[in-house]
């Protein structure tokens, strides 16, 4: 490789789904932008994702919320139950209510679906994979950008998207470990054909809850209803493995929820193969950016996935950024910065507290400010 230096106006550093959908919403609004991407190639990552109406409008803005809809599973209602007895504590109502109420759909899909459709929707010679980030140098006009394959870039703005381990957040505020937060998820699609089997009905979104917060959320992650998935959230001691998730096993799932109601025994029964993934926490940020430097989504403020809004929250800072730096153009990137802090810091500080504490919409409560909220119109600063 060479040691040439090439030149871009905006750098988004991973092509996650916040990465992706900042470098959609920017290029949308006539910025020139590249993404760089540590991955060598595009995988099906993950499992089952929610998506609420919050979120949906800015697809729209991209231009994939009908492709998105025609995938995923529209529930009509999440459900909270009991998981002994099976008895209902909330019936959030969903599908039609939500779309007339909150403007959008909303939908469940398997992340990596979701996450193929983002990328597709980009130009694509603009996402750089097999690049990691070796080095930043913050200059007068520029950040410089080293990446491991040689590639030097000078990036007039860059944006971190890098996720909880974000090397920008890194070069921002020092090496710091995430704290683990003494909860496990497993995760787990089910087989299908033994599931019908057991003759029980599952419905498309449902989160089962046991006493201390344990729970498994259940739900459909095709429109067609041909993949079911589940995710848990289980206290534990501690997180003893250098991995990022280990594999776990029916044995375990039954240790830890057997003999709990019929549903929850047939989704066991259903598993054949689980993961075992730690939840990991930091306290919320005191900096958002830095000079030329700005972050979003986990890089900035990762949380616990119990309101299946972290991916939502990444997605909405990348609108919300976009819109500031359109107010600004990139030379009043400062001001721009600022401006994407102050309207994004309480919203996104307010969905990390609850996410952590476990408690969304376990009870029946109003979840409007939530899903009506629409970030490509609401006030910024």
């Amino acid at each position: 490789m060479t040691d040439a230096i090439e030149r871009v106006e905006i750098a988004v550093i991973g092509a996650g789904l916040g990465g992706a959908a900042a470098a959609a919403l920017l290029a949308g609004a006539g910025f020139s932008v590249h993404t760089f991407e540590q991955a060598p190639v595009f995988t099906r990552l993950g499992a089952g994702i929610h998506i609420g109406p919050n979120v949906m409008k800015i697809f729209r803005r991209i231009g994939i919320e009908k492709t998105l809809e025609s995938i995923g599973s529209h529930p009509d209602f999440w459900f909270s139950r009991d998981g002994n007895t099976g008895d209902y504590l909330s019936r959030i109502p969903l599908g039609d209510y939500g779309r007339r109420e909150y403007g959008a759909s909303y939908i469940t899909i398997h992340r990596g679906d979701m996450h193929a459709v983002q990328i597709d929707a980009l130009p694509q010679d603009r996402v750089h994979f097999g690049h990691r980030l070796t080095a930043i140098e913050e200059r007068e006009s520029d950040v410089l950008l080293t990446f491991e394959n040689g590639r030097k870039i000078a990036a007039g703005l860059v944006v971190g998207a890098d996720g909880i381990n974000s090397m920008i957040r890194e070069m921002l505020l020092g090496p710091e470990k995430p704290r683990f937060s003494g909860w496990v998820g497993h995760r787990a699609l089910v087989n299908m054909d033994k599931l019908r089997a057991s003759g029980l009905q599952f419905e498309a979104c449902v989160k089962w809850w046991w006493e201390a917060s344990r729970h498994i959320m259940a739900y459909a992650t095709k429109g067609d209803g041909s993949e079911y998935y589940y995710v848990t959230g289980v206290p534990v001691d501690g997180w003893e493995h250098e991995t990022s998730f280990v594999d776990s096993s029916r044995e375990e799932m039954e240790a830890i929820f057997g003999g709990s109601h019929p549903v929850v025994q047939a989704l066991i029964d259903a598993t054949e193969t689980v993961t075992k993934w730690p939840f990991w926490n930091r306290d919320p940020l005191n900096l958002w950016s830095r000079g030329r430097l700005v972050m979003l989504g986990d890089a900035c403020h990762p949380m616990r996935p119990h309101m299946a809004q972290g991916a939502c929250m990444a997605i909405e800072d990348a609108a919300v950024l976009t819109r500031c730096l359109e107010e600004t153009g990139t030379s009043g990137y400062r001001e721009a910065f600022a401006l994407y802090e102050a309207t994004r810091r309480d919203r996104a500080t307010k969905v990390q507290t609850i996410s952590n504490a476990n408690t969304w919409l376990k009870e029946p409560e109003d979840p409007a400010w939530v899903y009506a909220y629409d970030p490509l119109t609401a006030q910024l600063g």
